[in-house]
């Protein structure tokens, strides 16, 4: 059935479907991220438990569903094709709902960034920001498949790492933290390119040219995983000379046993990407939480 034919065949979205629209299983990344940020802007959460839990509930289902909402509905005409099952090409989301809902979801995220502070609100603007940039016409930077990932990799580590750190500390957060969270939003990159996988054959008719597209499936896995990788090295490399040799191995630890799920991925890149997706990232976001707690040490 097509996306025209379908979306008028309800007046009001499916509940089940707003739901699936804004995605769940996305939002933990930027929440974990912003612990991360917590942890390592070394004030105690103690007293701060608001600031810390609103950060959390903004970063993943505020925020995050926003994004993943936009997306969609910027994205249906290829969602029709790769997968018309989604809430919108089905018609479960019927008209303009989905537009609607992501609107509001942008309007809600700057009514409680504002209640975050200075940090906390430019933080989310930002945010917003760069959802609609990735997906949106006329910028659509989704299209590119270096500028898009690396967007959506910033925007899901490096941006709620920095919020939760500036948000606890009242202030910037030190030089340490910035580099770190900068380091594990760069490496997401390649968590982003393997996302590409599932959709490759849509994102091949539409013009959306990721790295699945432009690299074919073996090259860009092979680019993923080295954009994931060289990040982490170098922070090993800074907690050892920062004094935090403990840390450094467990975050090096963690990157072996990635190193070990790419060979498997290596073998069939577009069947084992969302494998990998699963079992890689989260030995990615291992290290990441390490390396928080090494940087609490520093503060």
């Amino acid at each position: 059935m097509a996306v025209t034919d379908s979306i008028h065949t309800r007046r009001f979205p499916e509940p089940a479907a707003a739901l699936r629209l804004i995605k769940p299983i996305t939002w933990f990344p930027p929440m974990w991220a912003y612990l991360c940020g917590v942890v390592s802007s070394g004030v105690s959460p103690v007293g701060n438990w608001t600031l810390v839990l609103l950060g959390v509930v903004l970063a993943g289902p505020i925020v995050c569903g926003m994004s993943q909402a936009a997306n969609d509905w910027c994205d249906r005409h290829v969602d029709a094709i790769n997968e018309p099952h989604r809430p919108i090409p089905s018609g479960r989301i019927p008209g303009r709902w989905g537009l609607w809902i992501a609107l509001a979801m942008s309007v809600l995220s700057l009514g409680v960034g504002w209640q975050l502070g200075p940090w906390g609100f430019g933080a989310t603007v930002v945010g917003v920001l760069a959802a609609w940039a990735y997906s949106a016409e006329p910028v659509r930077l989704k299209r590119s498949g270096w500028w898009g990932p690396g967007l959506v990799g910033l925007s899901y580590e490096t941006l709620p790492w920095f919020t939760g750190a500036a948000v606890l500390s009242a202030g910037a957060p030190s030089l340490p933290v910035i580099v770190i969270a900068v380091l594990y939003g760069i490496g997401a990159h390649g968590i982003m390119t393997l996302n590409d996988f599932k959709a490759l054959e849509g994102d091949r008719q539409m013009g959306v040219n990721s790295l699945p597209v432009t690299l074919g499936p073996q090259r860009a896995a092979q680019v993923a995983c080295a954009v994931m990788s060289a990040p982490q090295v170098v922070v090993v490399f800074l907690l050892f000379s920062w004094g935090k040799p403990l840390h450094a191995a467990g975050v090096c630890a963690v990157l072996f046993v990635q190193f070990w799920a790419m060979t498997i991925m290596f073998k069939d890149p577009k069947a084992k990407a969302p494998w990998y997706n699963g079992t890689g990232v989260l030995l990615y976001i291992s290290g990441m939480m390490i390396a928080a707690f090494a940087l609490r040490g520093l503060a």
